[in-house]
């Protein structure tokens, strides 16, 4: 399959080329024509009101001087001499504005970030990665052989990377080990966040970290308080247990915190521990973690400062976020448990993929309206009434949101998470490629993984002033969440970004 631009599956690419062959011109002028249709439609719609506004305003303007030609002529003096009146407006208005002012939300500006790029000798090609399987004896041939059919259909290159621990033989997940694993991929982004963005650790006001897995006392945020000696009236949270979509909740806890504590830098830590939860039994649900999770993390810096917009990447723009737990399928559906060995893992559902689609369902129910052009927000609620009142079989209008959003960047947390969210989404290769190509160059890194795709397309130079980004992470529990960025200027990579010495390379192919 083709991970690039150019083309990919059934057919489905940029060009004019379909399943069957060449389109006949005649097709093609008409493809054409409808897509300029489409166009002039969205365009019309998006800009009904002021189509409309503008002429009305006119025509009031218009008329009321030719009727009434000393009627502003009449209120300035009436003002004129009525002081107690201006005085009342007054002081209504500079009141008004600022109440305004004082309780309307803080944008809230991403300044940068950074994601962690391992040594390469914790480099796990797939030769090296089964035999060491093999060497530690704890899988049988079918375990052997379903991690290789599972790692040959993954989507994964040969340069991910897993914790020093996993390298040895026999393994040593030992609770040390874990700690230096999680301190390693911590430090490491903080450092180069601190380096590119010249924020002393001492500035920071608001602290989040998010690990799902490992979760030791003191908290990992402690760590980093312990490291970097940041002040002591630090606000510091420790999220564990809420899986791979937890970066996004990290980012909206930092959002509601920099609404009541103003003029000050928020850092966002995500990560996962391989280390002490890798599988080592033979039950095949809990063996699939093991071959798409890698090492990686990511440290973003938030802030509130009006003056930090200059030179901030993003501006935050919408947070929403869907929780299934309620349902007893989605709650089990990604599931921490042992075996009948006594092996400790995390048992993945057959049901996970369709549990999947019906969070997103219900999360960009939510989140459409609030980023979706009227023309599309139309067509849907039509369609909605159509089904309902007259026939239930007519398709559901899925809304095309390439018109809201510029770049996705889809929680690579597996090749059939991808494939899903681009089929119901109805998306093109391209804009799926900085998620396909972050899983291939550094597998699953959990919550951090929509920040490998970010830098991506920064790492691409594609990234505008002006352009939107939709990041899409799922989690266990089930959640589905998603956050929706602006892009504050021409964004170019920050220096030591993850795909710094590689992005010439990208995209590759990927055989289907």
């Amino acid at each position: 399959m083709d991970g690039g631009g150019d083309g990919g599956r059934n057919g489905r690419g940029f060009g004019v080329q379909i399943r069957n062959g060449p389109r006949r011109l005649p097709d093609f002028l008409q493809s054409v024509n409808l897509k300029y249709v489409k166009l002039g439609y969205h365009y019309l719609v998006s800009n009904l009101f002021t189509f409309c506004l503008v002429p009305i305003m006119l025509i009031i303007i218009i008329e009321s001087s030719q009727k009434n030609p000393d009627d502003i002529r009449q209120l300035w003096l009436h003002l004129q001499y009525n002081l107690v009146s201006v005085i009342i407006c007054s002081a209504f208005l500079v009141f008004g504005s600022t109440l305004y002012i004082m309780t309307r939300p803080r944008p809230v500006y991403l300044v940068d970030y950074s994601c962690y790029r391992p040594p390469d000798n914790l480099q796990a090609p797939f030769h090296l990665f089964m035999e060491h399987s093999q060497l530690t004896g704890d899988f049988d041939d079918s375990a052997l052989e379903f991690q290789r059919r599972i790692l040959e259909r993954s989507g994964l290159g040969d340069e991910t990377y897993v914790p020093e621990a996993m390298h040895s033989i026999p393994p040593r997940p030992s609770m040390q080990a874990a700690r230096e694993e999680a301190q390693q991929v911590m430090f490491g982004a903080l450092d180069n966040l601190f380096a590119n963005t010249n924020i002393k650790p001492k500035d920071i006001g608001i602290l989040v970290v998010n690990c799902s897995l490992f979760n030791p006392t003191p908290s990992l945020s402690a760590m980093i308080v312990n490291k970097y000696k940041l002040r002591g009236n630090i606000l510091s949270f420790n999220l564990g247990g809420m899986g791979c979509s937890a970066g996004v909740i990290a980012v909206d806890l930092a959002k509601d915190l920099l609404q009541v504590h103003r003029n000050t830098y928020a850092v966002v830590v995500s990560t996962e521990n391989i280390t002490q939860n890798w599988y080592f039994g033979n039950k095949k649900s809990m063996l699939i973690p093991n071959c798409l999770f890698r090492v990686g993390g990511s440290a973003v810096l938030l802030s509130n400062k009006s003056s930090d917009r200059r030179r901030a990447k993003y501006k935050l723009v919408h947070v929403v976020r869907t929780h299934k737990g309620a349902d007893d399928t989605a709650f089990r559906c990604v599931y921490q448990e042992q075996d009948n060995a006594g092996n400790t893992g995390v048992s993945l559902s057959r049901d996970l993929m369709a549990i999947a689609g019906g969070a997103l369902k219900i999360n960009i129910t939510t989140l459409g309206p609030l980023v979706l052009p009227l023309s599309e927000q139309l067509l849907f609620f039509s369609t909605l009434v159509l089904r309902t009142l007259f026939n239930r079989k007519i398709r559901p209008y899925i809304p095309n949101f390439k018109l809201a959003f510029d770049h996705f960047c889809i929680h690579a947390g597996g090749r059939a998470v991808i494939d899903e969210l681009e089929t119901n989404l109805q998306l093109l290769p391209g804009h799926v490629e900085a998620s396909r190509m972050t899983l291939h160059r550094f597998g699953n890194t959990s919550s951090s993984s929509i920040w490998y795709e970010l830098a991506y397309i920064e790492a691409k130079g594609r990234m505008r002033r002006g352009h939107r980004v939709w990041q899409i992470a799922f989690g266990s529990g089930f959640k589905c969440n998603s956050a929706v960025w602006e892009a504050l200027q021409n964004v170019k990579p920050s220096r030591n970004g993850p795909w710094e010495d590689c992005i010439h390379r990208y995209p590759v192919n990927l055989i289907s």
